[in-house]
């Protein structure tokens, strides 16, 4: 398949399988800046819903996909920023079922539950996994970092009512950070928000990708197997991956797209190459480090490769 500008994967997802992801928002175009953003700060703040990109020219892409494979599990509407801020996600989400059977998921900061076309528009996905990153306002600005229009107020009460409304999977993700939100008294007030939302998973992670800022740290292991046990949730470190895929040919071109939306890990890139029988892994690794593209960042001793 040629390159694609929307669709990216197959990836391996810790919580759904192989997930073909679909990007419907440029690039680091979101309503937060959070502190732990894996594709680095945002460059593009903005909280108006806007079509980006036509739906016709994303469904028609997807349409080219589904002839060749239907090697995926999923489909996962996420992007590269706020994927909530596409003003066509309604009817992307409606248009991809008259395609597929396969169900939908919409990963999602949580920022626009208070905003009733949001509210709406999600009720059709299948899945809807939004983040939690704070249970007041001044933590949500210092780890989320919003746009100066959302109230966390508002934020938060369209996560309950939404919650008490939608028929789907919730799956609530709460990103733990040493120094910010991980003590106890975090996780007893992150306890006590929890009673307010009618969700049906809980996932705990903690950043392990290189970061937007470099003061923010992963927390210990005891810490977050004290946050599981508190808050009954799941830890994604538990949770297996598989290897990452692309129905593109080309594999510098595979990993481009790849790593366009999903970082990858020496380790994966390496599973990836070996799943595409290449015969000198350690020439190839080379050749992708000069590829004035790629972003190659050392965390913690472990190389991450990223789009500039």
């Amino acid at each position: 398949m040629d390159k694609m500008k929307f669709l990216f994967g197959p990836v391996p997802s810790r919580r759904l399988g192989r997930s073909l992801g679909i990007s419907p928002i440029p690039k680091k175009t979101c309503n937060y800046s959070c502190i732990y953003c894996q594709l680095g700060r945002t460059n593009k703040m903005t909280n108006i819903r806007q079509e980006f990109f036509k739906i016709e020219n994303i469904l028609n892409e997807f349409k080219i996909y589904l002839k060749d494979s239907d090697k995926f599990d999923i489909i996962t509407i996420v992007g590269e920023g706020e994927p909530t801020l596409y003003s066509q996600l309604g009817n992307l989400i409606l248009e991809l079922k008259k395609l597929t059977d396969k169900p939908i998921a919409v990963i999602t900061n949580g920022a626009l539950f208070s905003d009733e076309n949001v509210f709406q528009e999600l009720l059709n996905a299948d899945f809807v996994l939004p983040s939690l990153d704070a249970y007041n306002e001044e933590l949500s600005k210092k780890i989320d970092r919003p746009h100066g229009s959302i109230s966390f107020e508002k934020e938060i009460n369209g996560l309950i009512n939404f919650s008490n409304t939608y028929k789907g999977n919730l799956w609530i993700e709460i990103m733990l950070i040493d120094g910010f939100n991980s003590d106890k008294n975090s996780i007893s007030n992150f306890k006590k928000l929890l009673k307010k939302i009618k969700y049906d998973r809980l996932y705990l992670n903690t950043p392990v990708r290189p970061p937007a800022e470099n003061f923010v740290k992963t927390v210990s292991k005891s810490v977050m197997e004290y946050a599981s046990k508190e808050l009954g949730g799941i830890s994604i470190d538990m949770l297996s991956s598989g290897f990452f895929f692309s129905e593109i040919k080309d594999p510098v071109e595979a990993i481009l797209s790849i790593i366009r939306r999903h970082p990858m890990n020496q380790f994966e890139l390496e599973s990836f190459l070996q799943s595409r029988k290449i015969k000198d892994i350690n020439k190839f690794i080379e050749k992708i480090e000069e590829n004035n593209k790629v972003n190659v960042i050392n965390y913690k001793g472990i190389k991450t490769y990223r789009l500039r």
